[in-house]
């Protein structure tokens, strides 16, 4: 051992001189690695690593240049590097970026292991949550697969071009593309040019034509990307840096970070660009989204509250255009990950992109309903058409002819980042129809204007509708959930029911009978009804009053005590199965039977008579040796309560 310490340190002497060299270097490249200079700072690391100087540190700072420069295959090798060292004391996030980047080359089995000790790591994180819910993540995401046609978007350039809008009948999108300009600066962490904004005009098929500069007032010498436009054109929200009337604001750490700008399209110009009222210069605001109506707008930001790397957020616009206070959309949404670039549509959907659910690797493209009450339904991959092992964001789809854009960095792309155009060819969601109609449970009548409320198995809201002149509702419901049905109307009994909704495309039908609050009888008339007493019910064979007959009881019991001199005949009757002489005998019982239990509870026995009449008294075609449904024979097995005085 002393001679391997001696030996050691002979060669620390004989290379003394390039250790130094080399940690001079770590030093340039940490420098330009904490300003973001990412691109400078791979080519330092790596060249000190290919002379064999082994950093832990260094072996972060690798991967993670890679990482967050979306080179995903990269990062996997120096990750693994890292791993290979020694990865007892690594923190929890190295093995998330790890097992993200292994997924961009394939090797998933291996994503999974490094995923699972992510998950005993990292306690309560949200991504180690999800992975563990999801273990058959991939199984879920190859259902989703195949419901897209993906071609290039013909916009394309050799460099970044990401981020697709609609505008009017354009698309916008942004592009580090060198037009030629001799003051074309580049940004050292990707070593692309700054990106500006371009625009292209949309012909058939919503097929782009040849890209031009969108507007000089809006591209400045930084960034500018991801722009959001009002349906009218008269109003658009942007990213760029931190950067306005020619003053660039900086962090506590001298970082130029983004933020979301406002502009106002008057006299044929875009002019009074104002930085919106949240934004910061501690923080960065990105990505803006409308919501169909216009009131909300969402974001992507690191601003305090954050759950992750970059959360999604709403705020309010007010009718004098000012805004409310930002809110997460919580951690349904969010993870400790990587949320951004949100899409909400006039479908009550919101797409996004995030490292943080399970997915292919790095940013996948994710689907989820917003419910009408606000909250969000489970998130949905939405494949492997639209997501790779790459990053995959920014998409959108026209919900009319289901065509639409995504960003990706995938192979086989002309730059950077390209643009992709789609057709959607099948829904992500498995949707039915749920109908029926609203009835009378005595007269059969249908019952137009009765409201109807769908919730959820928690009896979370999801939507509320009113029976049409013919009693009929529908609603449109995702496949294999379970589902509350609340049909309510005026001098009608409230009614609720619990539907499964199958597992395949197509429709369930629900019909629902409400009885009045206030039931007219008279002399004649069968009480039960009232209340939709059809069967009396005993333990078979058995004439015992079961709880839930008693139930049913209780309510026959409370008509005749607020009506002293109502007086009943109450006849029990059975199918036809079963002997002639047994049903009646077993009828009479059972009728005598509830006979008893009503004057044990103190009716004068004077009111009431009755008897059984077995299968006398068929309402249907059901007799002897007539084949029957189960239903049709339940029609004869019934209870009845006819007023004879009142």
């Amino acid at each position: 051992m002393k001679n391997n310490i001696l030996l050691y340190i002979t060669i620390i002497s004989i290379f003394s001189f390039n250790i130094y060299s080399q940690k001079t270097k770590l030093a340039i490249a940490d420098k330009k690695y904490d300003n973001y200079a990412y691109v400078d700072a791979i080519k330092t690391y790596e060249r000190v690593a290919e002379k064999g100087y082994k950093s832990a540190d260094m072996f972060k700072k690798l991967g993670n240049a890679y990482y967050f420069n979306a080179e995903l295959d990269k990062a996997a090798k120096w990750y693994g590097e890292l791993f290979a060292m020694d990865a007892t004391n690594l923190e929890p996030e190295y093995y998330y970026r790890y097992a993200q980047s292994l997924k961009s080359i394939g090797q998933n089995d291996k994503a999974n292991e490094i995923l699972e000790l992510f998950n005993q790591k990292s306690g309560n994180d949200i991504r180690g949550k999800l992975f563990k819910k999801n273990t058959n993540y991939l199984e879920a995401i190859k259902a989703n697969s195949g419901r897209y046609q993906v071609e290039d978007a013909g916009v394309n350039s050799k460099y970044s071009d990401y981020g697709t809008t609609l505008y009017l009948n354009k698309i916008v999108f942004a592009s580090a593309r060198d037009t030629g300009s001799l003051g074309q600066r580049k940004h050292t962490w990707t070593n692309q040019y700054f990106t500006n904004l371009y625009s292209a005009d949309l012909g058939d098929n919503m097929t782009p034509g040849v890209p031009h500069k969108f507007d000089a007032t809006i591209n400045l010498k930084f960034h500018e990307s991801t722009p959001a436009f009002t349906n009218n054109g008269k109003t658009m929200y942007f990213t760029r840096n931190n950067y306005l009337d020619g003053k660039k604001g900086k962090n506590g750490n001298q970082i130029t970070l983004i933020k979301i700008y406002k502009a106002s399209f008057e006299n044929n110009q875009w002019t009074n660009i104002t930085e919106l009222p949240f934004d910061s210069d501690n923080y960065s605001t990105a990505h803006p989204a409308l919501s169909p109506d216009e009131k909300t707008l969402y974001f992507a930001s690191d601003m305090p509250g954050t759950i992750g790397q970059s959360d999604l957020f709403k705020v309010k616009i007010n009718d004098d255009g000012s805004f409310g206070t930002p809110e997460n959309l919580g951690n349904t949404i969010n993870t400790e990950g990587r949320e951004t670039f949100p899409f909400v549509n006039d479908e009550k959907e919101i797409y996004f992109a995030s490292d943080g659910h399970p997915g292919l690797g790095g940013l996948d493209v994710f689907m989820s309903k917003i419910n009408a009450d606000g909250a969000f339904s489970k998130v949905q991959n939405v494949g492997a058409d639209v997501n790779s092992p790459k990053d995959d964001f920014a998409y959108l789809i026209d919900t009319k002819s289901r065509r639409g854009f995504f960003t990706s960095n995938r192979d086989g792309g002309q730059g950077y980042d390209d643009i992709y155009k789609f057709l959607e060819t099948k829904r992500l969601i498995c949707e039915q129809e749920l109908y029926g109609e609203i009835t009378d449970i005595t007269t059969k009548g249908l019952l137009p204007n009765a409201k109807i409320t769908l919730y959820d198995s928690h009896f979370n809201l999801v939507s509320t509708t009113t029976s049409d002149e013919k009693g009929n509702y529908s609603f449109t419901v995702e496949c294999g959930k379970t589902y509350n049905v609340r049909a309510e109307k005026t001098e009608y009994t409230t009614k609720e029911q619990k539907i499964t909704i199958a597992t395949e495309n197509g429709k369930t039908y629900l019909p629902i009978t409400l009885e009045k609050a206030k039931c007219k009888v008279t002399i004649g008339d069968d009480l039960g009804k009232c209340f939709g007493i059809k069967m009396i019910y005993f333990d078979f064979d058995k004439s015992d009053i079961r709880v839930e007959a008693a139930l049913d009881l209780e309510k026959i019991l409370d008509v005749l005590n607020q009506y002293p001199t109502m007086k009943l005949d109450i006849r029990s009757h059975t199918d036809s199965r079963g002997t002639f002489k047994y049903n009646e005998a077993l009828s009479d019982r059972r009728a005598k039977s509830t006979i008893n239990w009503l004057i044990k509870n103190g009716v004068d026995s004077s009111r009431l008579i009755g008897k059984g009449y077995g299968e006398n008294q068929l309402v249907n075609k059901c007799a002897d040796n007539v084949e029957c449904t189960e239903d049709e024979h339940q029609l004869n097995r019934r209870s009845e309560f006819i007023i004879t005085a009142l």
